[in-house]
């Protein structure tokens, strides 16, 4: 299976050196927004390219708390074991990102917490931060509650536990470029945190709301470095054409890619994966990336173009262009000043 094969929303890859496989996560298109999840599943790959699932590695108990919006799911290996975060709601509930753990990233699953954001608070998409050894989750606080999407930090123990009251970081207002959405059209998303640090020390977050392009990728600078802040907002969006909710990950042989889903409307998301250019101060997109296998060189006497857009250039080049300089070379051309320039040869050669 490809990855365009994938329907998947908010996809998160782990490169896992237990297994030494990639993984992936994500929130499952067809019941993203309506109907009811069976649970969560996983695809694994040793190169990118060819993906094996899907595997359940979630399936909630009969007395789980949450029935819909299973959305979000990232793992990461903490103090021997791999722990997932994900978001659940259910009718009469607060949206909430719970706490998962397992023995392998293939799971399964069971439920160590079922809320590390406050049980008051519609909050998703909480991420796992490692600020000097101590563990953050970094959280939305919904739009659909506050109006202005505000992004929060929850400190945790080692356990993953909340341990003091979380601090906000910042409102999607915050974004020059964000646009309003909702039936008011004065409501502002945010989605999809993930924390970078760069070579030099300077920390970035990436986070996902609407733009002039639709759904969209925005970035954010720490001016101190640290998660506190206070936090500036990039003047454009990294990402600006209908996808979004991103993360970074390295690849086994250390090239970091940007993930994403694109577009950003059902059923048509699929994860996508892009090249990172890594600088001191900021990163960029270079280009989508290529996956190891899917191109490869041929000679160039095998190449024949016989159709679509350059067809018609290559016979206008043929037809037209190389037998007009032709004569204009060798002086050819009615009214044309003399070039003399096949005749200035036949004078040059020796005899």
């Amino acid at each position: 299976m490809k990855l365009s094969e994938i329907n998947f929303r908010d996809p998160f890859f782990l490169t896992d050196t237990h297994t030494g496989r990639y993984w992936l996560y994500g929130t499952e298109g067809v019941t993203a927004w309506e109907g009811k999840p069976t649970g969560l599943s996983a695809y694994s790959s040793p190169d990118l390219v060819d993906w094996d699932g899907p595997l359940t590695v979630f399936q909630p108990p009969s007395d789980f708390w949450a029935d819909r919006h299973f959305w979000a799911p990232e793992v990461h290996y903490w103090n021997g074991q791999y722990v997932m975060l994900v978001s659940f709601k259910a009718e009469g509930c607060s949206r909430a990102t719970s706490l998962l753990a397992a023995d392998s990233p293939e799971g399964p699953f069971h439920v160590v917490e079922d809320s590390l954001t406050p049980r008051d608070w519609e909050c998703l998409d909480g991420t796992l931060y490692i600020e000097g050894g101590n563990p953050w989750l970094v959280f939305c606080r919904e739009w659909l509650e506050v109006g202005d999407g505000q992004m929060w930090a929850q400190p945790l123990s080692q356990k993953l536990c909340p341990i003091a009251e979380p601090i906000l970081l910042f409102r999607a207002s915050s974004a020059p470029w964000s646009t309003p959405v909702g039936p008011e059209g004065d409501a502002r998303v945010t989605d999809g945190p993930w924390l970078h640090r760069l070579p030099a020390g300077g920390l970035r977050l990436l986070w996902s709301t609407h733009g002039v392009g639709g759904y969209s990728l925005g970035m954010a600078r720490s001016e101190t470095g640290l998660l506190a802040g206070p936090w500036v907002q990039d003047p454009e969006p990294l990402f600006r054409t209908d996808g979004g909710h991103g993360m970074l990950f390295r690849t086994f042989d250390k090239q970091l890619l940007l993930a994403l889903h694109q577009p950003n409307t059902q059923p048509n998301e699929r994860p996508t994966l892009w090249t990172i250019r890594e600088s001191t101060e900021t990163i960029a997109i270079v280009g989508a990336y290529r996956l190891p296998g899917l191109i490869k060189a041929v000679p160039l006497s095998d190449v024949r173009i016989t159709g679509g857009f350059w067809r018609s250039r290559i016979d206008s080049m043929t037809q037209n262009v190389i037998p007009y300089q032709w004569k204009a070379l060798n002086n050819e051309i009615p009214d044309a000043e003399p070039s003399n320039a096949i005749e200035n040869f036949r004078i040059a050669q020796p005899t």
